[in-house]
């Protein structure tokens, strides 16, 4: 029997493996097919010969360790973003080991490969001034800045994931009450339907009516009718931010991202007395203990909990012993 080839074996990984057993969502395919191709036009570089060229063993573990290197000291990607590059790898050897016994040795040396680990930095989110602060800031005299609200007031008030506000339809959204709600497929294929606020639903309802939407068009589109990329999505949040920070300063500080609209919406409820578990569920996390990255970042909780320690009753300073010839005399 033909050992397969590198070109097979990819070929194979995404169609019979991510398509076909796994079912895996566009943007899990999207991610590893990015990685797999930084991946494969890094070697062939290295090795001087095409793409189609290549075979399994010049996807080494050394090629894969000057692969990360490459994306740390050329490309300058973050540690996340670095992370999920050899996550995509991984998943392909998985996938390819059983059908290259020959090859198990350079397999397992590439599974050996650790994440590399980073500092958690505490959640940035934005306070209630700052959320009505960029709320304000599309101009709303124009279709962009009438869309831009919407998509701002949507992401803000139901913690959606960027991919999941760009791939909203029509058909996604419920605007009758009760029972208004926008409905998601996210991470794990695990679909969800979060409430909608009359505050939210009084900025969709008509946006909705003025797009004059066919079923299945997409909530949030671009002039052509198209959905939004997540470039563009992230270029509006960073210039609505910045016309924010002239009606509130304190914006200028924090670097105001789609994700941190999903932090602000998973903070107002936490400061609203809801319970972890149920924000979890609300935003869509597999387990709650991701939601604790949250009660880390209220300082509020933290300053409520410090109240009921009570304080001691000993003053404060250095400590010095008693003088030896005062301590006998005393014990008389």
């Amino acid at each position: 029997m033909t050992a397969p080839t590198l070109t097979s074996l990819i070929q194979g990984f995404f169609t019979d493996r991510l398509v076909r057993q796994r079912q895996s969502s566009p943007q899990t395919i999207a991610a590893y097919r990015d990685s797999i191709r930084l991946l494969l036009l890094f070697t062939a570089q290295k090795a001087a010969k095409p793409p189609a060229r290549l075979t399994i063993g010049d996807l080494d573990a050394a090629t894969i360790a000057a692969f990360l290197d490459h994306l740390d000291s050329d490309r300058h990607n973050s540690t996340t973003t670095r992370n999920a590059r050899p996550a995509a790898v991984h998943s392909f050897y998985r996938y390819a080991l059983p059908l290259i016994p020959e090859h198990a040795q350079t397999a397992s040396q590439v599974l050996a490969i650790p994440q590399r680990r980073y500092e958690r930095a505490i959640v940035s989110y934005l306070t209630e001034t700052e959320v009505d602060a960029l709320l304000q800031a599309p101009d709303r005299t124009t279709w962009f800045g009438r869309r831009d609200q919407a998509l701002l007031i949507t992401a803000l008030k139901t913690g959606l994931r960027l991919s999941e506000l760009i791939s909203l339809t029509t058909e996604d959204i419920t605007t009758t009450i009760p029972g208004a709600a926008v409905r998601t497929m996210g991470k794990g294929r695990r679909e969800r339907a979060t409430p909608l606020t009359r505050q939210t639903l009084a900025v969709l309802r008509p946006w909705l009516k003025e797009t004059c939407p066919l079923p299945g068009a997409p909530v949030f589109p671009t002039r052509n009718g198209t959905p939004m990329s997540a470039d563009a999505v992230q270029r509006l949040v960073a210039k609505h931010a910045a016309t924010a920070a002239h009606r509130c300063p304190s914006i200028a500080a924090k670097n105001i991202t789609p994700h941190t609209l999903r932090h602000t919406a998973a903070m107002t409820l936490l400061n609203a007395g809801v319970d972890t578990s149920v924000i979890a569920l609300w935003l869509g996390h597999q387990s709650p203990a991701t939601t604790h990255i949250y009660r880390h970042a209220d300082m509020a909780i933290k300053e409520r909990a410090l109240d009921r320690v009570t304080s001691p009753t000993t003053t404060p300073g250095r400590y010095r012993p008693p003088d030896t010839l005062i301590g006998f005399l005393e014990q008389l």
